[in-house]
């Protein structure tokens, strides 16, 4: 079996730079460059035969349970190492084509996500104990792709920005509009809409974790008579809205349901009203889930080329009156969140244990890496079922966006200590 991954890592290798240290204490170097590079100590045989017969699930089952060590740099080092060439080199190996392929014929039935099995997905990964994602997320728990209009802010920061562009889009210019959440996570999108909008929400969600989590936070903040949550399978809501909106839910769907989602929505939203969804995509045309992260971390989920999308969604009766692509914003995210788990380790580690760390550190960086060196994007598209629901260009959302961010920057300010304010006002 090592002449097989010792071919494979031969001719997939050629960027950068990856050093291999065999169970019997052989060491090879598999590419010229010298950078991204690092070192990895393969400690046993099974390990190898793993990583032969299948590749994509075994280097991340290495990985955490010990029979792949890094030695040099970090897991992101060694992944980047590997996602850079398998983006690169992937499509000239024909065992690695084969793979893809079979992978991909294997979608329907990975991704059939009845009710009862979606909800049973949305368990594996976001019933897991609240704290962790404390340590990890911004103060609000946004488990989505910020928004970073200059590049520099803060998660906190990012993530309101976030949720202003996403407002500015729904047209919320006057009070009392109501808006389904679908996936509303810990509530805190629905809650700013509610807040800051004068919204009537309802957001839904499949994890009992997050229910109890953003209904304890709208009572917090006296928004129980604008804001309820609902542990609710989007296919039964049976309600009108002005406005729909859904981030970072879409990629549960499976592409068996596109149209059933797309339906819905257009069932759910009002003639003249509008829509906004906020989904993981890619650029080079459709593919399959890491069996990897299909197995610990996302079961059932996809995210999905563009071209798979468009199909259901005009078919659904539904416009897009609005696309705009988030190339490296998620990356930028997902930088933020590697940073303050390893920040955390210990603490997660307490939670949790070490292996658990090792597979959450995996699912990170190599998230992280599919938005900076592959093909994955985030992208919005504005829903609507008339061609009138909206203005005839874009300037509406840089003006709806603008009174928010002064009034959240006066707050922020008001939260500094006064002592500082007396330190840094003006003479």
């Amino acid at each position: 079996m090592r002449v097989l991954v010792n071919w494979l890592f031969r001719r997939l290798i050629q960027d950068g730079c990856l050093i291999v240290r065999w169970p019997d204490g052989q060491i090879t170097q598999y590419g010229t460059g010298e950078t991204p590079s690092a070192a990895i100590t393969l400690t046993n045989w099974q390990t190898v035969r793993h990583i032969a017969r299948n590749p994509w699930l075994a280097v991340g089952e290495a990985y955490m349970e010990g029979g792949l060590l890094v030695t040099s740099g970090t897991i992101y080092d060694f992944l980047h190492v590997l996602l850079e060439n398998v983006e690169r080199h992937q499509n000239d190996i024909t065992i690695l084509r084969l793979h893809a392929g079979l992978l991909r014929g294997l979608r329907p039935i990975l991704q059939h996500n009845t009710a009862r099995r979606a909800q049973r997905n949305v368990a594996h990964h976001y019933d897991l104990n609240g704290r962790l994602y404390a340590l990890i997320l911004d103060r609000e728990r946004l488990y989505s792709c910020a928004y970073f209009p200059k590049g520099d802010e803060t998660i906190e920061a990012a993530q309101q920005a976030k949720i202003r562009h996403i407002a500015a889009k729904l047209l919320l210019d006057q009070p009392g509009r109501t808006v389904l959440d679908i996936g509303c996570g810990w509530g805190a999108t629905a809650i700013a809409l509610a807040r800051d909008y004068g919204a009537q929400v309802l957001g839904i969600t499949l994890s009992s974790e997050q229910l109890i989590e953003a209904r304890n936070r709208a009572q917090a903040e006296g928004l129980s008579d604008r804001v309820r949550f609902e542990l609710m399978d989007y296919r039964l809501v049976d309600e009108q809205f002005d406005r729909i909106v859904s981030v970072g839910m879409f990629e549960h769907v499976g592409i068996p349901n596109y149209q059933t989602f797309f339906n819905t929505i257009h069932r759910c939203l009002k003639p003249d009203g509008i829509g906004l969804l906020h989904a993981i995509g890619r650029f080079d045309g459709p593919s399959a889930t890491s069996p990897w992260l299909t197995k610990y971390i996302f079961p059932g989920g996809y995210s999905p080329a563009l071209s798979e999308v468009f199909g259901p969604l005009e078919r659904s009766g539904l416009r897009s009156t609005d696309i705009e692509i988030l190339r490296l914003h998620y990356a930028k995210t997902l930088a933020h969140w590697r940073r303050r788990f390893a920040a955390n380790r210990d603490a997660i580690a307490a939670i949790y244990d070490e292996r658990f760390c090792r597979m959450f550190e995996m699912y990170l960086a190599g998230s992280e890496l599919a938005f900076s060196v592959q093909d994955h994007m985030v992208f919005q598209i504005q829903l609507a079922r008339r061609q009138d629901a909206v203005p005839l260009t874009r300037d509406y959302i840089t003006h709806a966006e603008r009174p928010l961010r002064r009034r959240q920057a006066a707050a922020a300010y008001e939260d500094i200590p006064a002592q500082l304010h007396t330190k840094f006002r003006s003479p």
